[in-house]
């Protein structure tokens, strides 16, 4: 993170209480580059996180999608962006803080690509496959459970496929952005990470959903066309959602203010918690009430 004096080796969003409960020793953590810094002890526990997150999140996203597409009384389109959106914000909160809540091989490759993502490049393969896994597992089972439906959410353009990749690098840019802004800038309010993310996802799939369907994600796309036997334009979730992410990621630590101190921090970010500026801040002590909660 920008404003913290520690190297934080991975992007999780509060992931700190990962790293000070580990046995790997301080100066290695911070300082060193070593085999375990890349290979944390704690990776299969973020391989199975990612897993299970992006499971629920096809399982949801291309679930509620393929109810919509069958039969939009049963639940609307506007109910299938709320539902995406809802569901990455609640994953964000549950294994955020282990593996990050990437669940898009797009998102994983913009936190390896960008400086302050910190994301070490060694780990992408293995975000990449969790992802693929989990995202396959739901679109199979999703076939089953949904039978006669045999369009599983796929991701098609509604118009030609140039509209659909601009509008998948414009959205995906959108999302990518708020989340390089809340889970790698220690001066935005963490705790409302989930909250942000979910939010900038649900106004972009209600915006891109009628031309694009709303992917920014290669995964979400790929696991329900595979299911499906659908093939029509996937090299557009492919490509977009990757330019979309990279873009995000590097307009935001573009603006970023990296040279400010503590206290015109403190200004720009009224809302900021006191326990946050003691994770940015440690040597700073304080008796204050909200320190300790």
């Amino acid at each position: 993170m920008a404003s913290n004096p520690r190297t934080n080796y991975s992007n999780e969003i509060h992931d700190i209480d990962i790293i000070q409960s580990s046995s790997i020793p301080p100066r290695v953590l911070y300082q060193e580059k070593s085999f375990r810094e890349y290979l944390p002890p704690f990776l299969l526990r973020k391989v199975v996180a990612e897993i299970i997150a992006t499971f629920l999140l096809v399982f949801v996203t291309c679930g509620a999608a393929a109810l919509s597409k069958n039969d939009s009384t049963r639940i609307s389109q506007l109910g299938a962006s709320v539902a995406g959106g809802l569901i990455v914000t609640v994953m964000i909160y549950s294994v955020g803080h282990i593996s990050g809540a990437h669940m898009n091989p797009a998102v994983t490759l913009a936190f390896a690509v960008s400086k302050h993502g910190q994301f070490p490049w060694i780990q992408v393969p293995f975000y990449w496959s969790a992802q693929l896994t989990g995202a396959m597992i739901a679109a199979f089972i999703l076939r089953e459970v949904l039978h006669p439906i045999t369009n599983l959410g796929t991701t098609t353009p509604s118009g030609t496929e140039w509209q659909a990749l601009v509008i998948e690098i414009v959205v995906t840019f959108v999302m990518m952005f708020v989340t390089s802004a809340v889970a790698t800038d220690t001066r935005a309010v963490g705790e409302l990470a989930g909250l942000a993310v979910g939010s900038s996802v649900c106004i972009t799939s209600i915006f891109a959903g009628p031309v694009s369907g709303g992917s920014m994600n290669p995964a979400r796309t790929l696991a329900p066309a595979v299911a499906s036997k659908i093939y029509s334009g996937l090299w557009v979730y492919f490509l977009g959602p990757p330019i979309g992410t990279l873009s995000g990621a590097w307009a935001y630590n573009y603006i970023r203010l990296n040279d400010m101190s503590p206290q015109q921090a403190e200004k720009l970010s009224s809302f900021k918690l006191r326990r946050l500026q003691s994770q940015a801040s440690p040597q700073v002590g304080g008796g204050d009430e909200l320190d300790n909660l």
